[in-house]
């Protein structure tokens, strides 16, 4: 578990965002509204709370701002040295430093034009005070731009920073650049660090995570170290040495033994010597890497030499090779061994463990005599083990048979089908869509028959059955059609008339035009229509009804006032009905029909009621100077 979250520090705005966030705030939370001619105490608390207001809430951002941000003297060594390093201890400390002073002048500022305040003795005195007031407070954040600026790029690099946990179990990777840290801890945890065929592409700490014996470990990848002084070491690799200062870890040397990185062995041994200061109270490992170019024994026996000089001095030289893995889950396994081992006994030497061993009481048996008792074994059980001995040759799998075929395998598991006619196995199983089988919608011969019916209409078209028999046609037919020829010629010609009539006057409706016999018998004559004994047509009983009026039956006299007007033209709700019972059940059918809306749209409990539309306490007295949002 982490102890440090630096992703939860607050934004740092810049100044100008400052004093827009603020003054906008005080503008929208405090009163706005004031007039000359109220009360002196009235005008002079106005403006006295929007300075209080803008005070306080400058007061509560630079206290968030100095709360969030981690006070070296309280965390732990190595985050305060990484600081350092990153960030240099002092300029950090003057930032919030004179975010300090500043929260301090503005609170300061605040107390005076308060209390100024009680002595403006009309509106324009006080409103300038308050002008004054708020101005020498921005001007104060202004002058913290700056700091502000800086603290802000501290906070975006420290949300970036791996999460390291001091006091875990941890394994610490170090050496020159370029000698296989990156790969290494790829590897072995579920990290993803960038490996290129160069110096330094490892810039800053990298923590990656894995599972031993049913503990989370953390692994730290570290940028590559030079030989050279302290003093001369620059960013990147002060973070190694602030690493390996102050993590509780086993640590990792590694070596290219193939010198491939740039650096010959020598080089490498000298920066051990240098650095092994920082590894007193550590389990430590050499890991020589890269054993698939060079190993050990192919190395002149003065580099050979080396690596029996770690040997005598104790140290464990394990060959590793992070391309084909060779020795990475050896050096993995030792590391967290001995560092489990070496927990322990730091623990065994510290008091806590006095209290916990007065707790324990551990029972060790006795022998009672000396004679020695062989484990027994039930017969049952030795002769169910012969039985299940047997000679016969092992039952091929699926896997083997993989193996032995290999591009070729094609998996196939209707073999193992258990049917009662293993000839079923490879029929094909049908297909079902909605409930149905679609086979027994196909017919296999269609195609056939499409071919046969494509063959029989060519022959109807080549008998000529489609042929078109003008020939056939009598003069009567003729006639017709010369006559209908005729009749679309007048109806296109009529149409081009009234096209050219002048539209612009009114116009009347189809229906009012009164066409009068004579015409119409003349021009259907003329069309070569026999208009004789059209004395019953439709447009000659029309013609009258237009020109003569129908005589009137006589009504009855109605029975009610309501009943009075015309009896000519049907009520509409009993229009289709033909008898008084059938109107009655056609009114009961209706209002069955219209008692679910009647339902719906009655008002319940949880409708809006508005019982007084105009409250007393609102809308009688004096306002106060408060808020105008419930207008």
């Amino acid at each position: 578990m982490a102890l440090y979250n630096f992703k939860k520090i607050t934004v740092v705005p810049t100044a100008k965002d400052f004093i827009d966030l603020t003054l906008s705030k005080t503008q929208r939370k405090t009163p706005t509204v004031i007039h000359k001619h109220y009360q002196i105490h009235r005008i002079r608390h106005f403006y006295m709370r929007k300075i209080k207001y803008t005070q306080q809430n400058y007061h509560d951002r630079l206290t968030q701002i100095l709360t969030d941000f981690p006070k070296l003297d309280d965390i732990h060594p190595f985050y305060a040295d990484l600081m350092n390093v990153l960030y240099d201890k002092d300029h950090y400390k003057l930032a919030l430093g004179q975010i300090n002073i500043a929260k301090n002048l503005i609170d300061n500022v605040a107390k005076d034009y308060v209390r100024l305040m009680k002595y403006g003795d009309s509106l324009y005195r006080c409103k300038q005070l308050k002008r004054a007031a708020l101005g020498r407070m921005c001007t104060i954040i202004k002058r913290q731009k700056q700091s502000l600026e800086y603290l802000e790029q501290v906070r975006q690099h420290l949300s970036r920073l791996p999460t390291i946990d001091p006091n875990t179990r941890t394994l610490l990777l170090c050496g020159y650049p370029n000698v296989g840290k990156s790969s290494f801890i790829n590897k072995v945890t579920r990290a993803d660090v960038e490996v290129q065929p160069y110096a330094f592409t490892t810039k800053s700490l990298f923590v990656g995570h894995m599972d031993y014996k049913y503990l989370r470990w953390q692994v730290v990848d570290t940028p590559g170290i030079l030989d050279h002084p302290l003093e001369d070491r620059n960013t990147i690799e002060m973070q190694a040495i602030t690493a390996l200062a102050h993590l509780r870890a086993a640590v990792l040397y590694v070596m290219d033994v193939s010198e491939q990185c740039g650096h010959s062995l020598e080089e490498q041994v000298e920066l051990f010597r240098n650095i092994k200061p920082l590894f007193a109270n550590k389990p430590l490992i050499i890991v020589a890497n890269k054993c698939d170019v060079k190993r050990i024994t192919e190395l002149p026996e003065e580099s050979q030499k080396i690596f029996e000089a770690f040997e005598a001095e104790g140290l464990s030289v394990i060959e590793t090779s992070t391309l084909t893995e060779e020795g990475v889950i050896q050096v993995k396994t030792e590391a967290c061994d001995r560092l489990l081992a070496y927990r322990v006994d730091t623990k065994m030497k510290g008091n806590k463990v006095n209290e916990v061993l007065n707790r324990l009481h551990l029972a060790m048996p006795t022998k009672r005599d000396n004679k020695e008792r062989l484990p027994f074994i039930p017969e049952g059980a030795v002769a169910r083990k012969k039985r299940m001995e047997v000679d016969t040759p092992r039952r091929k799998l699926e896997r083997d048979i993989e193996l032995e075929m290999g591009d070729d395998y094609i998996l196939d598991l209707q073999k193992y089908w258990d049917l009662m006619n293993s000839s079923e196995k490879y029929d094909k199983i049908p297909e079902i869509w909605e409930g149905h089988n679609i086979l027994d919608y196909i017919d296999p011969d269609i195609m056939r028959k499409l071919e046969e019916l494509e063959k029989e209409e060519e022959l109807r078209e080549a008998a000529g059955e489609y042929d078109s028999e003008s020939e056939s046609e009598d003069e009567e037919m003729m006639e017709i059609r010369q006559l209908a020829l005729q009749i679309r010629e007048k109806k296109k010609l009529k149409i081009l008339q009234s096209k050219e009539k002048d539209t612009r006057g009114p116009r009347m409706p189809r229906t009012a035009k009164k066409v009068q016999r004579k015409v119409l018998e003349k021009e259907m004559t003329d069309l070569g229509l026999d208009m004789t004994n059209k004395d019953d047509a439709h447009y000659v009983r029309r013609s009258r009804s237009t020109t003569r009026k129908r005589k009137r039956d006589e009504s009855e006299t109605p029975k009610s006032v309501a009943r009075s007007r015309s009896s000519s033209r049907t009520p509409r709700d009993v229009s289709g009905l033909r008898d008084e019972k059938m109107v009655k059940k056609v009114k009961i059918m209706a209002k069955k029909a219209q008692k679910k809306m009647n339902r719906l749209g009655r008002k319940g409990e949880s409708d809006r009621h508005i019982f007084n539309l105009r409250p007393k306490h609102l809308l009688a007295g004096k306002r106060k100077s408060g808020k105008t949002q419930r207008r």
